[in-house]
């Protein structure tokens, strides 16, 4: 399974040293308890280690996921998030099945980087509770939470809790700056706890009791009446666990070499781990960009590293329980927020936001809609604006410019029967998309030609046509028709045929005769057609018509 055995169990080791306290913490924060993150980190790692698709990923409960899980636990309570977490796994696992995995290619920067950004700061937002000594105040809205909890700390302050939690996240950031390998977070945790003990801190409230092993395995949480309510909750848990869990092993790539995950096989091992871990109590769970990474960091290369991090875990359930119960949740809430703090990448927001205004725009607006929606719409919102403004961008690349037909008329002509034939001919050509997001105005400006008796489209560098684009090409054919004008095209792709074949626009030109493969031939059609109006005088015309540009 492992090239280097010794250096994934070490690797394994340091992650599950690392996992421990996020476990515990997002359990906390979920409102299922540490008790459901640390079977979260056991069942569903060990399970998306065997059957994922990248050989790096660490999965387990997420700081995301928990944004997610909250309003669920308030309006359905946690047999409700047990069942969101089963449905989500069939729907993962039929993701899977659909190859759907491939898509994930198409989520624009800027989206995922507003993603992580609302995510952490959501993340953040959720520790202030815990962070300053008090209960969580009702409520699902994390800013009105946060809000609550400042105003019953400042009643009844417990500086106690709030030093506890400073310590530990100004440990774990200074620590990351000075040696990113080592795990203060966990030397940090057992700091606090000892110390709480020793100095019998009651104001530092403990995780409290926590069973001695995992669960018997159990559907008992299971109402299938509940089934249609919990539906939409169910395909945002599985959009998140699919979105996080491929940007992770994108992530992972990019960190080595060689290494290649395979995005619908990812997703499968995310489904069965989302299948199974409700069983044991487990909450939904999906890769962790931060237990990955330091999984790469520390050298694994092989699925064994992931899995000697859910058996360690899974030893620490079963033997020190006891110990870990200890554990004061303001040490947990410190934990958090020095995660949410280093989810902050600086630079690369930096240079989203110098890249373009759209990139900007982009990136502010799904981490606002993240902060004060929820994280499925927000990147659905990030998705759709990134699309009408890429939409925008290519749309206004497309030209139509008024071109000099005198290079492509055939045969030799003087001065005069160029200028002639000017008064009576107009070009045009087309560069560029003629599609629905910019095809209109192509339509208002063909309107607007005047004093001309024929009109060449020149179609060759029309790189994109779709049938808003044909049927703007036929409705300006019939409008100018109607105005006694003419209307020739040239070099028309074949790719392009069926969507004017579709809307009757092939069928109008053939019918007046003035399709052409050639802007040459159009223009001796065009010729043809003006000597019929006797517009021109009949001349004789040359045996060999040059060969030009489309």
């Amino acid at each position: 399974m492992a090239r280097s055995p010794r250096r994934n169990l070490l690797a394994g080791l340091t992650v599950a040293i690392v996992a421990l306290p996020l476990a515990l913490g997002f359990g906390v924060s979920s409102g299922l308890g540490a008790e459901a993150g640390l079977a979260t980190a056991v069942v569903a790692g060990a399970l998306a280690a065997l059957f994922g698709g990248s050989n790096l990923q660490v999965s387990g409960p997420t700081g995301a996921m928990t944004v997610v899980l909250v309003p669920i636990v308030a309006q359905y309570g946690p047999g409700g998030v047990l069942t969101v977490a089963l449905m989500a796994g069939v729907l993962l696992v039929g993701l899977a099945l659909l190859r759907a995995g491939q898509y994930m290619r198409y989520v624009p920067a800027p989206v995922v980087e507003g993603f992580t950004l609302g995510i952490a700061c959501v993340i953040g937002l959720q520790q202030i509770p815990n962070a300053l000594g008090v209960d969580k105040p009702e409520g699902e809205k994390v800013l009105l939470v946060a809000g609550r909890a400042v105003v019953e700390f400042v009643a009844f302050p417990n500086w106690t809790a709030i030093g506890l939690s400073v310590g530990v996240a100004a440990v774990m950031l200074a620590g990351a700056r000075w040696k990113p390998t080592v795990p203060f977070s966990i030397a940090a945790v057992i700091a606090t706890t000892v110390m709480a003990q020793l100095f019998h801190l009651n104001a530092a409230a403990p995780i409290g009791d926590l069973p001695p092993g995992l669960p018997a395995p159990s559907l008992a949480f299971l109402d299938v009446s509940a089934f249609g309510s919990l539906l939409a909750p169910a395909v945002a848990v599985a959009a998140l666990a699919a979105l996080e869990s491929l940007l992770s092993a994108t992530v992972a790539d990019g960190m080595t070499v060689g290494q290649q995950h395979d995005p619908d096989k990812e997703l499968f091992g995310q489904g069965i781990a989302n299948l199974v871990a409700p069983m044991f109590g487990g909450v939904p769970a999906t890769a962790a960009i931060a237990r990955t990474a330091v999984n790469v960091r520390t050298g694994a290369s092989s699925r064994l590293a992931a899995l000697t991090h859910a058996a360690v875990l899974a030893v620490i359930v079963f033997a020190a329980a006891p110990l870990v119960s200890k554990i004061p949740l303001a040490a947990l809430a410190g934990v958090l927020l020095a995660t949410a703090i280093r989810m902050v990448e600086v630079g690369s927001l930096r240079a989203m936001a110098k890249a373009t205004r759209s990139d900007a725009v982009v990136l502010v607006l799904t981490a606002a809609a993240t902060l004060v929606l929820d994280l499925v719409y927000a990147v659905i919102i990030g998705l759709v604006v990134a699309g009408a403004l890429a939409l925008k961008a290519v749309a206004s690349q497309a030209r139509m410019e008024q071109v000099d037909f005198r290079p492509d008329v055939p045969g030799e002509h003087s001065d005069e029967e160029h200028a002639l034939l000017a008064e009576h001919i107009v070009a045009y050509r087309i560069d560029g998309p003629l599609f629905f997001a910019g095809a209109h105005r192509f339509l208002l400006e063909l309107s607007e030609v005047a004093d001309v008796k024929v009109v060449i489209l020149r179609m060759a560098r029309v790189t994109t046509l779709d049938a808003t684009g044909a049927l703007v090409l036929k409705d300006a054919v019939e409008k100018l028709n109607r105005r006694g004008i003419a209307v020739m095209t040239s070099g028309i792709r074949p790719g392009q045929r069926q969507a004017l074949d579709a809307v009757g626009a092939l069928e109008l030109l053939r019918l007046e005769g003035r399709e052409y493969t050639t802007t040459p031939e159009a223009i001796a059609g065009a010729r043809k057609h003006l000597e019929q109006a006797g517009l021109l005088p009949l001349k004789h015309r040359p045996h060999r018509i040059r060969k030009a540009a489309r």
